[in-house]
């Protein structure tokens, strides 16, 4: 009884090991999220002189001066990372998704290594490409411009590789065949079918596209040199520099930060239902 019984202990004490490792984990994510929350709500005096995470009431005044900095510069800021991440994870979306069906669903000559290279692309790291790609435009002029941060930043291989995946798998071939059987065309086809059976996909794409850019730090700090074209990073920074020189501006350094949070987080909660929809569903849809 008693040999039988060691083994289920140790059973357990093993399986106690992952979950440990996660709540480790959780705990290495929250707390740097607790204490900019908290920080946040500190006035300029309690931000250095009390090391506690007890929250203030000084959260307020710091959006206060922070939208008056620089006459609000803050919020253009955030609107110019909204239109860079919106833009780019729409149009970035939309050319995954074409790419990926088209190698998912279409047989041609060099398929395979135009695969292999795309998943080659996804190895490699954006930052070996920012000075690339700092060349390239400034050869045409569209340094410091939107454009210069929004184009290199449409295609990107890791999307095009998921949505590739979730083609073969969503969009049956038989109804395919029977829709060019009806007439319809190789364009009408991808438009109306799909795109629809694979709105999952092009939604968790767009959502990781989003999000990549509204955190991409280096592309736009190499590209620009306008602070009204700067996105939240860069932004950010720019601030934190010169807060080296005048300490009472980390205070709305660390408020920026958590208000730089707040869409990220709404964007992810209004489209997680998506991705609970079944592949069977939508392709009886």
């Amino acid at each position: 009884m008693t040999a039988a019984v060691a083994p289920r202990e140790t059973r357990g004490r093993i399986a106690f090991l992952p979950t440990a490792g996660l709540v480790l984990g959780a705990i290495y994510c929250v707390v740097p999220l607790l204490w900019i929350v908290i920080a946040a709500t500190k006035s300029r005096s309690e931000l250095f002189s009390t090391q506690t995470y007890v929250p203030s009431s000084g959260l307020f005044q710091n959006i206060g001066d922070l939208s008056a900095y620089q006459g609000g510069i803050y919020w253009h800021w955030m609107l110019n990372s909204f239109i860079y991440a919106a833009a780019g994870g729409v149009l970035g979306a939309l050319f995954s998704a074409a790419a990926g069906y088209a190698l998912a669903k279409y047989t041609f000559r060099g398929r395979a290594t135009l695969f292999n290279i795309i998943l080659g692309g996804v190895l490699l790291p954006q930052i070996v490409l920012a000075i690339p790609q700092y060349l390239l435009l400034s050869k045409v002029g569209l340094t410091d411009s939107y454009f210069g941060v929004l184009l290199p930043q449409l295609f990107n291989p890791y999307g095009i590789y998921l949505c590739r995946i979730y083609a073969a798998s969503a969009v049956p071939d038989s109804l395919l065949e029977a829709g060019r059987i009806d007439g319809a065309s190789e364009f009408r086809l991808f438009g109306s079918v799909g795109l629809r059976l694979m709105a999952p996909g092009i939604i968790t794409v767009f959502l990781l596209q989003f999000i990549s850019i509204w955190n991409n730090f280096l592309l736009p700090w190499v590209m620009l040199t306008s602070a009204d074209k700067f996105p939240l990073t860069v932004g950010l920074y720019s601030l934190l520099t010169s807060g080296a020189n005048q300490a009472s501006l980390y205070s709305l350094v660390i408020a920026g930060t958590l208000l730089s949070i707040v869409p990220v987080v709404a964007l992810f909660l209004s489209l997680q239902r998506y991705w609970r929809i079944d592949l069977v569903t939508g392709a009886v849809k």
